[in-house]
């Protein structure tokens, strides 16, 4: 089953958030879903010690070499595997992406926010891995500031913006952040709100992304984590990368 990779060297972006929400709207479309976490930051594992139930199973994963061996174990079960990653470049994060089946950079509408994705994307393309945009935080009324950010994400991948950019954009709404304190995903926390609606509409749209990977079962699977032993990472085999990037942005994203 597919690998959703959240991932951008930016931090503030709305990662895991994203990434917990997500997780609970595949859940209620009928998906088994285990939700990695590699930030040592812990804000998907602090939100779990606050949440009233079981599901779904958080495994927090720091070391590259665990987590490669983890996401290959993973791949052969019949859940969808969502990780969420630290900001800045790590091993991890690089360990994710390369066993990854789709990969979501969450961005905020500024030019400074999305000029910081670029070396998120180099990493991407180094892996050959599909990605998206997903504009994040986005204000309530701002059309003008949206398409130009989406446009700009279009030139930053030097690929059609219609591609690339997640749809629905996701609007900045305090429901988010109460559901986060409450230990719930904005759908639990306000099922008939926006912003539920909006987390569904995303996870619908990277269900088509995926095409037929993945498929709905009748109830989520609930089991206990067993540690699993380590391999060698591969974050040494990855190319060094300069910061001019221009011509890499240029290089197909997909094989």
């Amino acid at each position: 089953m597919p690998t959703i990779v959240m991932t951008t060297q930016k931090g503030g972006s709305g990662k895991s958030t994203l990434a917990i929400s997500l997780t609970l709207a595949a859940i209620r479309a009928g998906h088994n879903v285990r939700l990695i976490e590699t930030d040592p930051q812990g804000t998907v594992s602090n939100w779990k010690r606050r949440r009233p139930y079981a599901a779904p199973i958080v495994e927090p994963i720091y070391a590259a070499r665990e987590l490669e061996r983890r996401l290959q174990s993973l791949a052969q079960d019949g859940a969808v595997t969502i990780v969420d990653t630290a900001g800045g470049e790590t091993a991890a994060t690089n360990s994710a992406i390369r066993y990854s089946d789709f990969c979501l950079i969450p961005t905020r509408p500024s030019i400074a926010d999305i000029e910081a994705t670029a070396a998120t994307l180099r990493v991407i393309r180094a892996w050959h891995k599909p990605f998206a945009y997903v504009l994040n935080q986005t204000p309530i009324r701002a059309a003008a500031r949206l398409a130009g950010a989406e446009n700009a994400l279009g030139d930053e991948a030097a690929l059609d913006a219609a591609e690339i950019v997640a749809k629905p954009f996701i609007v900045m709404r305090n429901d988010h952040q109460d559901a986060l304190s409450a230990g719930l995903a904005v759908c639990e926390h306000a099922p008939g709100g926006k912003s539920a609606e909006e987390m569904r509409a995303l996870w619908q749209w990277v269900e088509s992304q995926l095409g037929n990977a993945v498929a709905a079962t009748d109830e989520p699977i609930i089991e206990e984590f067993v540690e699993i032993p380590a391999i060698i990472p591969k974050w040494a085999a990855l190319p060094s990368f300069d910061a001019d990037s221009a011509l890499f942005l240029r290089t197909p994203a997909r094989v």
